[in-house]
């Protein structure tokens, strides 16, 4: 399977590493953005032939069957459309969109063309969430409260890797939104009641810079996400579920018992990383010519739940 690679920074990178564990998948487009000497020497590192700044350009390209969009989150939804009219099947990082109107434009497009859209939800692939999911469905763990923080130090506009961009991430439509999809997957349960807080606006990015979220499902599960650019401590996002049957605390691919304990996660699912595990299942979703586990239209309400958030912060 032929793909196009749209975003070369530290996303696109990520994607490109999980892709060489995928038998019989050739990345053989790369879009980039505005610094072409580093979307050159990206491409050839990983052996990507053709390299363009024009996203139409790779769309064109009749050996392209699918394509994973890493771009700025504000291209997201236009983007994705357009691979699905150039039928091309696509995966988009999250959020799939910054506004429920273009979320639901999306999920109208992949119904027309019926091809495989996903969205990059990687909190459903973590081997980490996989375990605690598998035990909910099996009836063995119920949850009664996520916990979570995440915390970043990005006062400027710099991506995962601490370079520069041109775009500003948010912490609503993109680091809430990886919680709000996790707890409603993982209870099968909307949201029925929200409450939200951001402090202020930064003066030169125009965003909130910490934001305090809490969540409750119609069956009384709990979530309570606390979320900072203005952290200088460790970086990233730690899920602690309180259930009826033990306490578990989540970061990223890894998981700890109440005791500290590291959980054995083998055999949950062919790897311990996430995002691999997320590529595959988008490969495995065209091949089988099946919905996949993130499709668009699957994490729909965890959009709905984050307008009614922006609602609440308004």
């Amino acid at each position: 399977m032929k793909l196009c690679v749209a975003g070369a920074g530290a996303f696109g990178v990520k994607h490109l590493e999980a892709l060489q564990a995928i038998d019989d998948v050739q990345v053989v487009s790369l879009v980039g953005g505005g610094n072409a000497r580093r979307t050159q020497e990206i491409a050839e590192r990983f052996g990507v032939t053709h390299v363009t700044h024009d996203l139409a350009e790779s769309l064109a390209l009749p050996q392209v069957e699918a394509v994973i969009l890493c771009t700025p989150t504000h291209l997201h939804a236009a983007q994705a459309i357009a691979c699905l009219r150039a039928g091309k099947h696509v995966q988009v990082e999250i959020p799939m969109a910054d506004t429920l109107v273009d979320a639901q434009r999306l999920v109208d497009a992949q119904r027309e063309t019926g091809l495989v859209a996903m969205a990059g939800h990687t909190r459903r692939y973590n081997p980490s969430h996989q375990w605690i999911h598998q035990r909910i469905e099996a009836g063995q763990l119920a949850l009664q409260q996520l916990n979570v923080q995440t915390y970043f130090f990005r006062r400027s506009n710099l991506n995962a890797l601490g370079q520069p961009r041109s775009w500003t991430d948010h912490l609503l439509w993109h680091h809430a939104c990886h919680t709000v999809d996790l707890f409603q997957y993982q209870t099968g349960e909307i949201a029925s009641q929200i409450a939200a807080m951001q402090g202020p606006l930064h003066p030169e990015l125009g965003i909130a810079m910490d934001m305090a979220i809490q969540l409750k499902t119609p069956s009384g599960a709990l979530c309570a996400l606390s979320l900072s650019f203005n952290n200088e401590g460790p970086h990233g996002t730690t899920f602690r579920y309180i259930c009826d049957k033990g306490t578990y605390t989540a970061y990223y691919d890894d998981l700890l018992d109440g005791h500290g304990q590291a959980v054995d996660l083998a055999g949950v699912d062919v790897s311990r990383n996430g995002l691999e595990l997320q590529d595959r299942e988008f490969i495995a979703a065209i091949r089988g010519s099946r919905e996949s586990r993130s499709s668009v239209g699957s994490v729909l309400a965890a959009y709905e739940t984050l307008a009614r958030l922006e609602q609440a912060l308004a």
